[in-house]
């Protein structure tokens, strides 16, 4: 299986350090949206799409990039992130990127999020939330959630 994954890790490094795990299980290279050319993207069997999450929403540059990208037959794809809290019921952000995904020819096959370091206003004003965050369990999520994709794609 080739897997690349698509990544914006911009304030604590959080989504990056999630990323690396998930690109250590997945044998994947790790690159920010304007490291990729789009056309490569059809080479890989898997492609990991992910960010902090900034305003209830991916950042900016990842979802411009999936904006971008030309609507094809493609392979299987999978969304992840990072973010101080939950998503909230009333603002599917997750879903959102995972239909454009499948708008542009993906199949969607899974997302991961988990809690991080977060200092967005108001957090800023109290030192940040979820300090230390992700931490050792989370990391260990991230690979679990890998291994599992790695054993149903490769299937």
């Amino acid at each position: 299986m080739k897997a690349i994954i698509v990544c914006t890790s911009v304030s604590h490094g959080n989504t990056k350090r999630i990323a690396d795990v998930l690109g250590q299980v997945l044998e994947a290279r790790v690159v920010e949206p304007e490291q990729v050319d789009v056309a490569e993207l059809s080479t890989y069997d898997l492609v990991g799409f992910g960010s902090g999450i900034f305003n209830m929403a991916f950042h900016p540059r990842l979802r411009e990039f999936v904006k971008s990208l030309p609507q094809e037959q493609r392979h299987k794809a999978f969304v992840f992130s990072t973010s101080g809290l939950p998503e909230p019921a009333f603002r599917r952000y997750t879903s959102g990127l995972a239909k454009q995904l499948e708008q542009k020819g993906f199949e969607v096959v899974d997302t991961f999020s988990c809690r991080a370091y977060d200092t967005y206003l108001p957090f800023k004003l109290v030192g940040g939330i979820r300090k230390g965050r992700p931490d050792a369990s989370d990391l260990e999520a991230a690979r679990t959630f890998a291994e599992g994709l790695r054993t149903r794609i490769a299937a």
